[in-house]
């Protein structure tokens, strides 16, 4: 993470990129995109030195509205953009984001190796259990028994925890939060960019358009805040969070330290130079073909 050197502090509206945002009315990740510029400014995170990549999706239009370096990239593959520049440029603060649809089911795979291999990176998918932008398929995250655009008789798939998922491949920040919450999604941000390794927030984002308004209101009442005493360092305790039927839990579910990506591949560098002589071509092409 890098912090501005300048002597003027920056404000939340100056991480607007003046792009209006054409999500519908009501969309969840409005409160997401705010609570974002809320916690960029907390942290006086420097636009130059960040960037911020995704897929394709209602949620992935996202990078468009910061003012930052962004890319919005092929579907499922914001995850892969983000290795790239953070392998490239360890200095710069590197956040994903993007649907369920975009990162649990074509980006599911990239997901899952994201969380294992500890990428110093932020995800945060933009959860609103549904295809939205494709106008209302089933997707991963959707309950087992609703009625959708592609499943008129209701799901007859289980749905996908994405908590669960990133804390059993090897996540070492979870989180979860709600977009209707914006202070408490600001305080969720900012932790999970703080933290050093790879740190995925989940954020329920109701879909107005295609899973109704009530959810807002529903959501609400079974809303609580993760307890205090929550060892958030044991998988175990996290894990049932993901499990609940009737409440909402939001915070960090699980956070632990270990070594980056980076943190690793500069130990190889390390050990690979040591103190002898560089190796000559002839001598690192011996090693593939011993008869070169």
């Amino acid at each position: 993470m890098t912090m501005t050197t300048m002597d003027v502090k920056l404000k939340p509206g100056d991480y607007k990129s003046g792009l209006a945002p054409v999500w519908c009315p009501g969309c969840g990740d409005f409160g997401i995109l705010n609570a974002l510029y809320r916690a960029m400014a907390e942290l006086q995170i420097e636009p130059w030195n960040t960037v911020i990549v995704s897929g394709i999706g209602c949620s992935s239009r996202l990078p468009g509205y910061v003012h930052s370096y962004g890319f919005n990239g092929v579907h499922g593959r914001g995850l892969t953009l983000a290795t790239g520049v953070k392998v490239a440029r360890p200095e710069l603060t590197v956040i994903a984001v993007g649907g369920d649809g975009d990162g649990l089911a074509i980006g599911g795979n990239h997901l899952i190796h994201s969380a294992r291999r500890n990428l110093d990176v932020t995800y945060i998918l933009m959860d609103n259990e549904i295809y939205g932008l494709t106008k209302g398929q089933v997707a991963p995250t959707t309950p087992r028994g609703d009625k959708t655009k592609s499943t008129f008789w209701g799901n007859p798939e289980p749905s996908v925890d994405p908590c669960e998922l990133a804390i059993s491949t090897g996540a070492t920040w979870v989180g979860r939060g709600y977009s209707g919450d914006v202070k408490f999604t600001t305080k969720l941000i900012t932790q999970a960019i703080q933290h050093h390794g790879f740190s995925f927030l989940n954020i329920i984002s109701p879909c107005v358009t295609w899973r109704g308004d009530d959810q807002f209101k529903a959501l609400k009442e079974i809303l609580q805040y993760i307890p205090e005493d929550h060892d958030a360092s044991r998988r175990a305790p996290a894990v049932q969070y993901t499990r609940e039927k009737d409440v909402l839990t939001t915070g960090i579910l699980y956070e632990v330290e270990q070594p980056s990506l980076v943190d690793r591949l500069d130990q190889i560098k390390a050990d690979a130079q040591g103190d002898g002589p560089e190796p000559s071509t002839r001598e690192i092409l011996e090693t593939f073909f011993p008869k070169f």
